[in-house]
């Protein structure tokens, strides 16, 4: 009986499989989102959390809207990411500021993902490269 309880504690898991977590503030709500994550892709973004607070280990962490959000208190947000079916989409909101561009376009001007598909292997010191830009820029207030 305790194991079906705890399975039905579980974090939704809405569609394309995006864990669904209530939203909050600092790493705890950012560790039950990841923890969540199905599949190969709670590895992927246990990478992405430990790559962003080694290059800035200042950050500020909060899931909104059933994502990580990472920024700089006081400044707004300058990335997150999020479990679709196939990938996860790390969300850059000043991308088209960054050097280079992170490859995919957003219907918002500024906006830039990359997406990372299971077999992939980032290249981390561009990704580093772009946290590190993302951080230096003016924050989205959200």
């Amino acid at each position: 009986m305790a194991e079906n309880k705890k399975n039905d504690d579980a974090p939704k898991l809405l569609s394309g499989g995006n864990p669904q977590i209530p939203k909050g503030d600092g790493d705890g709500p950012v560790q039950d989102y990841i923890a969540a994550m199905p599949e190969w892709k709670h590895d992927v973004g246990k990478r992405l959390d430990a790559l962003i607070v080694r290059t800035v280990p200042d950050v500020h962490k909060a899931v909104k809207w059933n994502q990580p959000f990472y920024g700089l208190r006081d400044d707004g947000w300058f990335m997150s990411f999020r479990c679709y079916t196939k990938y996860v989409q790390l969300q850059f909101f000043r991308g088209s500021s960054l050097d280079p561009e992170p490859p995919k376009a957003s219907k918002h001007p500024e906006v830039r993902y990359l997406d990372l598909h299971e077999d992939d292997e980032p290249d981390e010191a561009q990704l580093r490269s772009w946290i590190e830009q993302a951080s230096e820029l003016p924050g989205e207030k959200m």
